[in-house]
């Protein structure tokens, strides 16, 4: 084992996943205690642009994985490939984005490797023996788990979006490419294709700004205020579960326990009073912004702003005023 920081490079499309930069900060803040370095490996088919990005983000070694096997994201192939680039630079510690593909492969990567892991993670460090130690919200972000791995053996972490920044002070990265081989029982399963539910939209567990409905907002029509707003921002769409069990929008949409764990840099709550189950799905918001009528809702008692009035007046105002903005920059 060395004491390099292996970090999942998730790309798609030849287009790295935000997340998988933000992971570069944990992961220098590890080596520099480690006296290692971050290492990030890219797999896909096509991937340069994907990897001059990572370059870019200040990692120390790139390595790519690349075959056109490795066009569309595939369990099996990918849980492969990633654990060769493991087995070539013996990290202390690996991370991945809890993203979709972070989750699916991230369990899949220890048990190939007997390693310990740890998902959804908020806070990294080491002890004093030099073992990684995890911070993770549980019930429903009431509390914490602490967890140390042991130091004698490979730990694998998923980190929760948003949750650290990403540099952009990189550009000297050493770069090389390790050949994919398929493992046993790879070609059990063919992937021809992956189709993104809710067309070209932004997913809410990807977005870094969110605009959510509530039931307030009365029907599926009404929604295309938020949809107006989100463009403007470059935003996603989400909804409360009630909006979503009325069929206002998509289950794909829906934000809290039952739906998506969503940490946007900022998130526009539209009539959603604030039910516990939808508080545990957005509470870790940078900035929440909360737009009801109802001063005693319980998204009032945890927004940093709160806009008491009509979202039939304020969403359209405020779509007007971040177009204006926008004309004058």
């Amino acid at each position: 084992m060395t004491d390099d920081i292996l970090i999942f490079a998730e790309q798609r499309d030849n287009r790295i996943h935000p997340a998988a930069l933000q992971l570069v900060t944990p992961a220098r803040a590890l080596a520099d205690k480690t006296g290692g370095q971050v290492v990030a490996c890219v797999v896909g088919d096509q991937i340069d642009t994907a990897a001059a990005a990572m370059n870019v983000a200040g990692v120390n070694r790139i390595i790519t994985i690349s075959n056109t096997s490795l066009a569309v994201y595939s369990a099996t192939r990918y849980r492969t490939a990633l654990v060769a680039a493991a087995e070539k630079v013996q990290p202390r510690v690996l991370l991945l984005p809890a993203s979709f593909m972070g989750r699916d492969l991230s369990p899949r990567v220890a048990a190939r490797l007997s390693a310990g892991l740890g998902t959804d993670v908020v806070e990294l460090d080491l002890d004093g023996d030099g073992a990684l130690e995890i911070h993770r919200p549980i019930y429903n972000g009431k509390a914490s788990a602490k967890l140390t791995f042991a130091r004698d053996r490979l730990a694998i972490a998923t980190v929760r979006a948003n949750t650290f920044p990403a540099p952009t002070d990189g550009g000297a990265a050493a770069t090389e490419s390790l050949a994919f081989t398929p493992g046993a029982g790879d070609d059990r399963i063919t992937v021809k294709g992956i189709e993104r539910a809710g067309g070209e939209v932004k997913d809410v567990a990807e977005a870094d700004i969110i605009v959510a409905g509530g039931r307030a907002l009365k029907n599926e029509q009404n929604f295309a205020l938020l949809y107006k707003l989100a463009k403007e921002l470059d935003a996603a769409v989400g909804a409360s579960r009630a909006a979503c069990d009325a069929g206002y929008q998509p289950h794909s949409r829906q934000v809290g326990l039952t739906g998506k764990t969503v940490t946007p840099k900022l998130y526009i709550a539209a009539g959603i009073s604030g039910a516990i189950q939808h508080l545990a799905g957005m509470r870790g918001s940078k900035v929440i912004v909360n737009i009801n009528t109802d001063p005693e809702a319980p998204l009032a008692q945890v927004a940093d702003y709160t806009i008491q009035h009509d979202l039939f007046k304020v969403i359209p105002a405020l779509t007007a005023e971040v177009r204006a903005l926008k004309a004058q920059s």
